[in-house]
């Protein structure tokens, strides 16, 4: 059957039981896509990236912690079989035509009953392209014609950089819509992409299948990849003629670490480039209608990280003086310490009714906004079960986006 060109053909797999034997790094560029879908993500495997972890964790995913077994499949209508173990992939293809269920390989496309394409979304347009296994060549094709639906021209040509060194990408706060043009051209011109958790992850399920993926996730209380070993990873791999891409959520500048690559590249005799992404203290509050300044209500913000709760001996913010301000105060991976930040400010002078925001999975389809004042935050992040990531947004305008919710001294 391997002769012959593949059928094409959309799944609507929405509500529907997928099944992913294997948890590496090959899972983890399949899931988001499959999540952006709707589909019952299911992955069976002893081990997983973190960023599956983080995704199973958020119940996004439902994760085996085994080795697969014979009836895994039977409620599967499609499968995906990544290990590194083709005996394994070989009884999951067998089984799968047994069933008569579509199965895809990793290891060897031949053995398998579908084709995972290049894919790419524009406008409610979906793109597939299967280029017969060539997955650059797939790959090219699609962003060709991604961009000529963008900018109108369906001829424009893709070409690739390969020049060694090193760029810096922010992505955005989230939705993969928002990486900018450049930031995307380059993600996809990539020989090494090296992403963070928060980074768009449905546009890794994009680069080419040969591109090396190296996670950095940081998962709250669980693994982390240390500054130093970041540096090391990508000053080595573009000393060795990769074009690498350092890929991060918001902008690599805003609490990102991004100067610090920077310097290390540069330390190497490493180029290295930067295409700013869009800050998500100011992104994310406006997509949920919040205004960080507003004519004649406040005319300065403030962006803190909440990282490290007042007091802490190795904290940077004076809380008192961020409190005799009266602009708007933005707080980044701040949800753990919020209430204590929220004393801090009270004791410093800022009201207690004082209008807040919290913009949880801001430019997501999970997006949700709680309100709360100053005095309430910690009572609403428990009965809203707020959970990491969010934006807290403090100040008038939050009352400026929410008149009603405000209108009384005691907010509803």
């Amino acid at each position: 059957m391997s002769e012959f060109a593949p059928y094409p053909s959309g799944l609507r797999l929405a509500g529907r039981h997928v099944l992913i034997v294997g948890g590496g790094h090959v899972a983890q560029r399949r899931i988001p896509g499959l999540i952006a879908v709707g589909a019952d993500v299911h992955v069976v495997s002893p081990e997983v990236t973190p960023a599956i972890e983080g995704l199973a964790s958020g119940g996004e995913v439902t994760w085996h912690r085994r080795r697969y077994e014979a009836g895994d499949i039977d409620p599967a209508w499609y499968v995906i079989a990544v290990t590194d173990d083709r005996a394994v992939n070989d009884a999951v293809s067998a089984a799968c035509e047994e069933r008569r269920i579509f199965c895809v390989r990793s290891d060897d496309a031949t053995r398998g009953t579908a084709w995972t394409p290049a894919v790419g979304r524009h406008a409610g347009v979906t793109v597939a392209v299967l280029g017969n296994r060539d997955p650059r060549r797939s790959a090219g094709v699609r962003d060709e014609i991604l961009t000529g639906l963008r900018d109108g021209s369906i001829t424009a040509r893709h070409h690739r950089d390969h020049t060694p060194g090193v760029t810096l990408i922010g992505g955005g706060p989230g939705d993969p819509e928002l990486i900018t043009i450049a930031g995307r051209k380059a993600l996809m011109e990539a020989d090494v992409v090296v992403a963070d958790r928060l980074a768009p992850r449905e546009l890794l399920d994009e680069i080419p299948s040969d591109v090396e993926l190296v996670d950095v996730a940081k998962l709250p209380r669980g693994r982390s990849a240390q500054q130093e070993e970041i540096n090391r990873v990508i000053v080595d791999r573009a000393l060795a003629g990769k074009r690498v891409v350092r890929f991060k959520g918001g902008d690599n500048f805003v609490f990102g670490r991004g100067y610090e690559e920077i310097l290390a590249c540069r330390e190497a005799g490493v180029p290295v480039t930067v295409i700013p992404g869009i800050t998500s203290p100011v992104a994310v509050p406006g997509l949920a209608g919040i205004p960080v300044t507003h004519r004649g209500v406040t005319h300065e913000f403030t962006v803190v990280s909440g990282h490290l709760p007042p007091g802490h001996p190795e904290g940077l913010v004076d809380y008192d003086a961020l409190a005799r301000m009266r602009g708007t105060v933005v707080v980044m991976m701040g949800v753990e310490n919020a209430p204590r930040i929220a004393e801090a400010l009270i004791a410093g002078g800022r009201e207690s009714s004082t209008p807040v925001a919290v913009v949880c999975d801001g430019s997501m389809p999970t997006e949700r906004t709680v309100l709360a004042t100053l005095g309430t935050l910690a009572d609403r992040l428990v009965a809203e079960a707020v959970r990491p990531p969010a934006i807290i947004v403090i100040g008038d305008v939050v009352r400026v986006a929410h008149p009603s919710a405000f209108a009384a001294e005691s907010p509803a």
